[in-house]
Order: C-alpha cells, then sequence, then structure tokens
C-alpha cells in the first residue's frame, strides 16, 4: 500500500502485520489487486458488501469524462466526503491544459489538487474493504490502478468523565473512554515523549478491532514487548470486543483466581506504569486498559499514593493490607474458633455470643456459609439493577433483611457482624479482580474451618500461599519483590517510602533505564533550601547570601508601613 505524502507512513510491526485469522474474508482477498476498471470495483464492492441501505455508491465524472466512484458509510463520517466530490469534479475548470489520464492524472491529484489531510493510498482489496469497513471514504478514479482512501470516520462518543471504577480524593478525574483514538491523545498529553511508542494492530476475524500497545522506548525491556505482540499475534477469534478478551488470552495461568494483569481507566495511572517499563494494552471500543506485567502488590495500590505524602499514604496502605488479610480469613477463623476452639474466646465475650447463638438451629459453619451466598447475592444485585433502585435494595438488604433473620432466630448477631466487617473489607480492596479472586477464597477457607477446624484455616492459607509464589507474570514471580526479596522494590510494597527515596525503576523489569529520580539533584534541594521569611532572619546577610528582604522595622511591634 502506497501513502500520500500528506500521510506519514506507520511503521510494520514485524511478525505481526500479516497475520490474517484463518478463514476470514480479508483472508481469502489477500494478495488481490486494485485493477483500472471502475465498474469492476464497484461490483466487487456492492458484492462484499451486499445490500446495505447505510452504504452508499456514488458515481461522478473527473477532468469532465473520467468514470470515478465514492465509497463510504454514510453513518460513519463526518461528511466532509461532500468537499472531496467537490474538489474532484471541478478540476476540469481549473486546469488548461489537455485533459489528463492515467499515472499523471494520479500525480495531479496526489501533489496538487487532494488537500486532505488524513489520506493515503491503497492498491489492494482486502485493504479498500477494511477502509471502508472502518469509516473511511474510498475514491477510485477510471485508469488508476490504486484509489484514494480518506480518513473520515466519525463515530458518536461520550464525553471523557471520572472514572466510575477508581475514583481518588486527589488526583486527575480524566478517565478513558471507549474511541481508541481519544484514549491514545490522553496518554500523549501527559507523556509528551519522542520515545512513547504504540503500535497497532487488528485482530478478530469480524471484528476487526484495533489494539493499540504502549510503551516507552529506552525504558521498557524490549524481550517484554517482543512476548507482548507474540501472544497477541497468535490470538484468533471471531471478535474482541473488550480488553478483558486479550487479558484472558495472554496471562500465564488461566486457572488461577488471582488477576496477572492489572486493569485501569485511568490515564495517569497508565502513564505511571509506562515510565517503570511496563506495557500497555488497548482496545478499540473498551475504556479499559491492561497493565502487563503485574504482581500482587499493585492490586492494592492506587495512583492518589503517588500524590499524597508518604506519611499519610503509608497509614491508609497499611489499613488496605489489614482490610485484604481480613476479608479473606475473618469467617473462617470464626467458623474455627466457634466450632473447634471456643477456649480461645474471653470468658465475658464467649457467655454473649453463646446466649446470641442459643436459638440458631444451624451450626456456625452452614450458618456462615448462609449469610456470604446472601451478601454475594445481595451485591451482585445492587450491581445490576439501576442506580436509583441499587441504593434502596442495598438498605432493604442489610438493615431489614439483616435483622429479620437475627429476629426470626434464622442467624446470630454476631454472625451477622463477622459477614458485615468481611464485606466492608472486601470493599477496601482498590482492584476489583483482586478482591472477587479474595471472595472466591473465602469459601473453601470456610469450608475447611468447619472441617479441621484452625488446622484447616492454615493448611488453606498455606495453599493459598504456594500457589501464589508458583504464579509469574510475563516471567516475572508474582510475589516480587518480597519473594524473591528486593530492598529497592520494597521500597513500595507494604509502605509507600519518600518519592526521593525511589530513586531507581522496578529492578524486575529490567528496565534499559532505571534511573527515575537524580540523587544529586535532591542532595542540592535539600542542602540550599532557605528559610526566606522566617522573622528572625529576614534581612540578614550570611555568607554574602541574603536570606531574605524586609523593608519593615523588626524592633517595630505594627504600624502601618506602606508607602
Amino acid at each position: 500500500m502506497l501513502r500520500l505524502p500528506w500521510k506519514k507512513q506507520k511503521k510494520r510491526v514485524s511478525g505481526t502485520s500479516r497475520h490474517r485469522p484463518t478463514g476470514s474474508l480479508l483472508d481469502e482477498l489477500e494478495g488481490r489487486k486494485l485493477t483500472e476498471n471502475v465498474e469492476e470495483t464497484i461490483a466487487f464492492m456492492e458484492e462484499r458488501l451486499g445490500p446495505n441501505d447505510d452504504f452508499i455508491v456514488r458515481r461522478f465524472h473527473v477532468m469532465g469524462d473520467v468514470p470515478a466512484v465514492l465509497f463510504y458509510f454514510v453513518h460513519m463520517t463526518d461528511g466532509a466526503q461532500k468537499e472531496i466530490v467537490k474538489s474532484l469534479m471541478s478540476i476540469g475548470n481549473r486546469i488548461d491544459e489537455a485533459p489528463v489520464r492515467g499515472d499523471r492524472l494520479r500525480e495531479l491529484l496526489t501533489n496538487d489538487i487532494l488537500f486532505a489531510g488524513d489520506g493515503e493510498i491503497e492498491d489492494k482489496l482486502a485493504g479498500l474493504l477494511e477502509k471502508v469497513l472502518n469509516g473511511c471514504t474510498v475514491v477510485h478514479i477510471e485508469g488508476i490502478a490504486e484509489a484514494f482512501v480518506f480518513g473520515t470516520r466519525n463515530v458518536d462518543k461520550r464525553s471523557i468523565n471520572q472514572p466510575e471504577t477508581e475514583q481518588v480524593i486527589r488526583g486527575p478525574r480524566e478517565g478513558f473512554i471507549e474511541m481508541l483514538s481519544t484514549n491514545v491523545s490522553l496518554i500523549r498529553y501527559r507523556l509528551q515523549s519522542p520515545d512513547l511508542r504504540i503500535r497497532t494492530m487488528k485482530l478478530g476475524r469480524y471484528t476487526r478491532s484495533t489494539i493499540a500497545v504502549c510503551y516507552v522506548d529506552g525504558i521498557v525491556n524490549p524481550s517484554l514487548v517482543e512476548e507482548v505482540m507474540r501472544r497477541l499475534s497468535l490470538i484468533d477469534m471471531d471478535g474482541i470486543l473488550d480488553s478483558g478478551y486479550l487479558e484472558q488470552f495472554i496471562e500465564d495461568n488461566h486457572y488461577s483466581p488471582f488477576p496477572q494483569v492489572q486493569l485501569t481507566e485511568r490515564p495517569d495511572k497508565a502513564v505511571a506504569n509506562l515510565l517503570e517499563g511496563r506495557v500497555i494494552l488497548m482496545v478499540d471500543g473498551s475504556p479499559i486498559a491492561l497493565v502487563v506485567p503485574a504482581v500482587f502488590s499493585q492490586f492494592y495500590q492506587t495512583s492518589e499514593d503517588y500524590s499524597e505524602r508518604f506519611l499519610l499514604v503509608s497509614f491508609i496502605r497499611l489499613a488496605r493490607l489489614l482490610a485484604l488479610l481480613f476479608s479473606l480469613v475473618f469467617p473462617s477463623l470464626y467458623v474455627a474458633i466457634i466450632s473447634f476452639n471456643p477456649e480461645l474466646i474471653p470468658t465475658e465475650f464467649a457467655v454473649a455470643v453463646a446466649g446470641g447463638r442459643a436459638g440458631v438451629p444451624f451450626p456456625s459453619v452452614v450458618e456462615v456459609l448462609i449469610m456470604e451466598v446472601s451478601m454475594e447475592v445481595l451485591r451482585e444485585a445492587t450491581i445490576r439493577l439501576p442506580q436509583q433502585v441499587g441504593g434502596a435494595l442495598s438498605i432493604v438488604g442489610v438493615l431489614v433483611v439483616g435483622q429479620a433473620a437475627v429476629a426470626a432466630g434464622f442467624v446470630s448477631p454476631i454472625t451477622v457482624v463477622v459477614i458485615a466487617l468481611t464485606t466492608i473489607g472486601s470493599f477496601a480492596t482498590p482492584a476489583y479482580n483482586a478482591a472477587l479472586a479474595l471472595r472466591l477464597l473465602r469459601f473453601p477457607l470456610i469450608i475447611l474451618a468447619g472441617m479441621f477446624g484452625l488446622y484447616g484455616v492454615m493448611v488453606g492459607l498455606i495453599l493459598i500461599a504456594n500457589h501464589m509464589l508458583s504464579l509469574k507474570s510475563f516471567g516475572i514471580p508474582y510475589m516480587t519483590p518480597i519473594v524473591p526479596g528486593n530492598f529497592q522494590g520494597m521500597k513500595d510494597t507494604v509502605i509507600r517510602s519518600p518519592l526521593w527515596w525511589m530513586r531507581r525503576r522496578p529492578p524486575m523489569l529490567h528496565p534499559g533505564n532505571d534511573a527515575r529520580v537524580s540523587k544529586d539533584q535532591v542532595e542540592e534541594l535539600e542542602r540550599t533550601k532557605q528559610n526566606t521569611l522566617d522573622p528572625l532572619t529576614a534581612g540578614n546577610e550570611t555568607g554574602g547570601r541574603r536570606d531574605g528582604h524586609s523593608t519593615a522595622n523588626h524592633g517595630d511591634s505594627g504600624g502601618d508601613h506602606s508607602h
């Protein structure tokens, strides 16, 4: 395919640009060239696109008598095709020479007549069909074995607003939307570096969805980019409708409940991961971007952790970890202690618990499982219902049903408290997919606790820890930097160290350039800080340097010093 002079040629992706899903229409057309006959092109397009009422075939003449045709889908264009037809039909009125035909006409149109900012030349039938389906306007002129393609795509989209799943108090309020072009612009807006690379490819036999692979050249490890591209190029299915389709194909362990790919709706979070040496994947039509590789510590961190001061954030992060552990083991510990080890409960509290459970007909494990299943059903119902109804349902479910169950002797009050605290703890986990994994693992832990007590809980936790230690994401151990241990990486794990302490990028990613913060500049900043407005030193000279400027009399306790 040839490009018009005003259209910068995109870099081909080695090993993936020629990949066509087996059995697709575009695969059948691979290699077929466009002819100089306009009628053949019209017949081909009408045969392939069928009887579509929104597909427009507009015949006209160039240079007064040269047949030409224009193809486009009326609901996917911005109306610029009208100006294209107007400029082509009026060529004969602007040229005093003899009629121009063939290659001379193509050169004239390319270099002197067509002034569209987004245009290219296509000589393959498969590419022609793909461009029209993508929303472009295609013009073919008799005697030229190539077609002119104009980027006139215009699809209605929702406005950029705050992400629904990653809300912050301090930080940007912009989130990705479904349009890939807008999402790429949001990343380039925050990362205005010539080293940012965007490589695109098409996936899906029928959807032909555009996939964007983003990384920073010089920071990312080239082997990581090639592995991501290799895994993507092997995907062969009918349609890629969301980034979740890609996640399920490219993750390392398909049977693990723990996510090995991080999701984000936030451009600032995506850029932060790019600067660490990770790769961002985006799908046209999906507002969720994928971050690879991912380790467990990323799923309880938020972008707000780096906007606030490190002391406050470290405390909040510890609270999140406590809530995460709470949501996983609290119900099973309750079952184990009530059923097998009641002597561990203080006497006064044990009496209160026994009194609350006096009329409950079920053992503790059945009681907890019933409450857990009920909470999962209530949570799912609240999510799926409209927002106006969902809030009312949550209040009814928590207050009315819970209180009625206790009053009827169906469950004990302490069980309701335990399940409520567990549910609140699961809400404190920032990543929805990680919280879902912990919710799933609660059930086998409760069953083990009901069968074997505290021994069962410990065996379950050991199995979970062993599974997490065996997981990898693109070759990186899932529990990095804790296991294997790395001091530099631990500065941003359990607590968040000051930004000037994290001078290196995560070593687990093996970045090409690991320097993130300049040590010399930080030391210079600390050394040269001045208390310029200190009332005890302002206006004084020390070592030939003035700490501040003051025209007021320091001995005066007040008064008007204006001039």
